[in-house]
């Protein structure tokens, strides 16, 4: 796996910009995602996780494999997590940094449990199936990208409507390397390349987790909002390309 991609969120998700304000008051303005296409964009991807994570789960199941687990666990943390930032939206800054902390939280946990998955298997087991793995990891990929270019619009935004972007953006690099990972358990006969990006996968989750809360705390302070207690938001239509 690239070593860019272990940093993808921390690099990005700690420079989110603001826009340039149009109200002509001097405060940074920042999307929070109260937009109806945003809304019906964020609803569509919520489905695709959903279809995801039935899919992956069963062939998770039948491949026994740990890389798999993690994308199975993967699809239904954003389904779950998206769910709630469609819940959040134009709700205070307060509620929705307080459902980013909670998406982190879930990042969090979802690392652990991969964590101990992989642990489990690496203690015994037979070797996955190497070609289920792989074709399961472009099925997610595919899933992934078409979530992607639905949001790419809306890459920039509060923490909120960032989460969304990096962590689609980073499933869909992460399917491609479980892909991967198959062609190379089928090469080996060795269940350990599913392990070890299995355990990979989960320290992306932790790094992700980290970043999320880091700009949500800044966000539910007053210094993190302009310096005073609301954040003026606007449609991305406003910010143009970045």
């Amino acid at each position: 796996m690239h070593p860019g991609f272990m940093s993808s969120c921390s690099s990005e998700l700690g420079q989110a910009p603001a826009a340039s304000s149009g109200c002509g008051c001097g405060q940074p303005v920042v999307f929070d995602g109260a937009t109806k296409g945003y809304k019906r964009v964020l609803a569509t991807v919520i489905a695709i996780n959903v279809f995801g994570f039935v899919v992956v789960a069963v062939g998770s199941l039948w491949a026994g494999s740990a890389s798999l687990a993690a994308n199975t666990l993967d699809f239904a943390a954003d389904a779950a997590t998206y769910a709630l930032s469609l819940w959040a939206i134009g709700r205070s800054t307060e509620v929705r940094a307080g459902a980013a902390l909670f998406k982190s939280a879930t990042l969090g946990g979802m690392a652990a449990a991969i964590l101990g998955l992989a642990i489990w298997r690496a203690t015994g087991g037979v070797t996955p199936d190497g070609d289920a793995i792989s074709g399961l990891g472009l099925f997610g990929a595919a899933a992934n990208l078409v979530a992607a270019l639905l949001l790419i619009r809306y890459r920039q935004g509060d923490a909120n409507v960032r989460s969304v972007w990096l962590c689609t953006r980073n499933d869909l690099i992460q399917c491609l390397a479980v892909a991967a990972t198959g062609i190379v358990v089928s090469l080996t006969h060795s269940r350990w390349p599913d392990l070890i990006v299995g355990a990979l996968l989960a320290a992306i989750f932790l790094r992700s987790a980290w970043q999320i809360s880091a700009q949500a705390l800044r966000e539910s302070k007053p210094e993190g909002r302009g310096g005073r207690g609301d954040t003026i938001t606007h449609s991305p239509s406003a910010v143009g390309p970045v």
